[in-house]
């Protein structure tokens, strides 16, 4: 296969693994509440920033990453590498004077937005591709820099006329990427691969600002990430690679990046490395309706969260980005059945039943007390003698169930913040639960709380063992 040939069969091959980068080129890019004054977006981009060398003396942050992986190339295969990361592009926003000229302003409002200075995240690429052969010895250095850039952009008003600029500079970045591999020793042909990216821009901090991370961020890579792709061959699983590979894999060093197989499930000739760590074959779950940039929020309480904003906060948010407005309008166009699907999805689950046994022993342990790998570790029809809201259980020589009342004492080992906040509260008993290991957990709502109703409709209840709760009364 030629280069161009294989060049354009990987382009093909990391689309579908961009559906997962791009989340993680833009993961916390802006944050909830989507507003620029939010104190959550003064602080941005924390994964796989790659600062210049100078800065990074003064600070705890990094100018490189490194990878390593495993791989096993058939003859003549060719490795294609691309390295993506956001360049900040700081945008500045200025309003028309009567003369025709601009000035530089803290805000300019408009009926439909409120712009103000930000930091826009543009994304760069980096492509290398080389004969696996060559990646051997010194291997392969590849230098890049990216230009300076400044552009500017009308701003129009309801009515077409000009009002105002934005005027957006992205300051020069340089950087290289070092491609090199060894063969491991053992009689399968394995290559350690090892690919660094680092930042090798000479910015230095001005006088006076060595600490200043704002003012190194347009001269870093920020959310750096690489996509490595083989014509010929496969990759080794770092998280799970076979017995033979398993000391070679712990050798191998991976740092400030991660990487994980990518791609359709079944392929090994792909690997996302990250700054997020990851599981092979990574993806996009299919309820998901668009980017939300927050994932440490639940994208269904952030859906509603965005859409019940205020006018004022919306406009706001719409100014802050194009990917906040993007957000925005997600938010108030969802409608009811994929905001639904947002509730929550299982996708482990399998058949656990089947036909008939074919002999009455079926389903236990052998002679050795080993139980038969094709035997379900759980029967639903167990279940058939529980009643959560008839069974009862005896608590200081109470019975206590549905209806009961008690007084919650969480347990240190098994409690948590909100625990110990409920600590001497009283609670109404309104089930009483068995799990498949045999233990048992009674479902409560708390005294006094004024969402029981709906924690009782959607049944959502708070859960305690026995040896947590006093009972107040005797329901015998």
């Amino acid at each position: 296969m030629t280069v161009t040939a294989f060049a354009a069969e990987t382009e093909e091959r990391f689309a579908l693994a961009r559906q997962v980068a791009d989340a993680v080129l833009f993961e916390g890019y802006v944050l909830y509440p989507y507003r620029a004054s939010a104190a959550k977006n003064r602080l941005r981009w924390q994964f796989g920033v790659l600062v210049p060398p100078a800065w990074g003396a003064e600070c705890e942050e990094h100018d490189f990453q490194q990878t390593e992986c495993l791989m096993e190339p058939k003859a003549g295969a060719t490795l294609a590498v691309e390295v993506r990361f956001l360049h900040a592009r700081r945008r500045t926003v200025q309003r028309v004077r009567p003369d025709g000229g601009f000035d530089t302003v803290a805000e300019l409002d408009l009926d439909d937005r409120v712009l103000v200075p930000w930091d826009e995240g543009f994304e760069e690429r980096v492509e290398v591709i080389a004969p696996v052969d060559d990646l051997l010895g010194d291997g392969v250095t590849h230098p890049f820099r990216v230009p300076a850039r400044e552009d500017t952009a009308p701003v129009l008003d309801a009515a077409g006329r000009t009002v105002g600029r934005l005027l957006r500079r992205s300051e020069e970045i340089s950087g290289t990427v070092r491609l090199t591999a060894r063969e491991l020793d053992g009689p399968y042909r394995a290559l350690r691969l090892t690919a660094v990216v680092e930042n090798t821009s000479d910015w230095i901090p001005p006088e006076g600002h060595g600490t200043d991370r704002d003012a190194a961020l347009p001269h870093s890579l920020v959310a750096t990430h690489l996509l490595m792709a083989l014509s010929a061959g496969s990759f080794l699983s770092m998280t799970d690679p076979p017995e033979w590979a398993k000391g070679a894999v712990a050798a191998c060093r991976n740092l400030h990046t991660w990487p994980v197989l990518a791609g359709e499930p079944g392929r090994a000739d792909l690997v996302l490395s990250s700054p997020i760590i990851l599981e092979d074959h990574p993806a996009i779950a299919p309820e998901s309706p668009g980017a939300l940039y927050d994932a440490t929020e639940i994208d269904e309480i952030l859906a509603l969260r965005t859409a019940a904003l205020t006018d004022e906060e919306k406009r706001e948010a719409r100014g802050t980005d194009e990917r906040a407005a993007a957000v925005i309008d997600l938010a108030d166009s969802m409608p009811a059945e994929v905001l639904e699907r947002l509730h929550g999805a299982v996708r482990s689950l399998r058949e656990v039943t089947g036909p008939e046994p074919a002999a009455p022993d079926a389903g236990f342990p052998d002679e050795y007390g080993v139980r038969r790998p094709d035997t379900p570790w759980w029967d639903p029809a167990s279940d058939a003698g529980f009643d959560p809201t008839q069974d009862r259980v005896v608590v200081d020589g109470r019975s206590v169930g549905k209806d009961s009342r008690v007084e919650l004492h969480p347990g240190l080992r098994r409690t948590d913040a909100q625990d110990i906040f409920l600590r001497g509260r009283t609670a109404k008993v309104e089930a009483v639960l068995h799990d498949v290991d045999g233990g048992v957990h009674l479902a409560v709502t708390v005294d006094g709380d004024p969402g029981a109703d709906i924690r009782r409709e959607q049944g959502r209840f708070l859960y305690f063992q026995p040896d947590e709760i006093t009972p107040l009364e005797d329901d015998v």
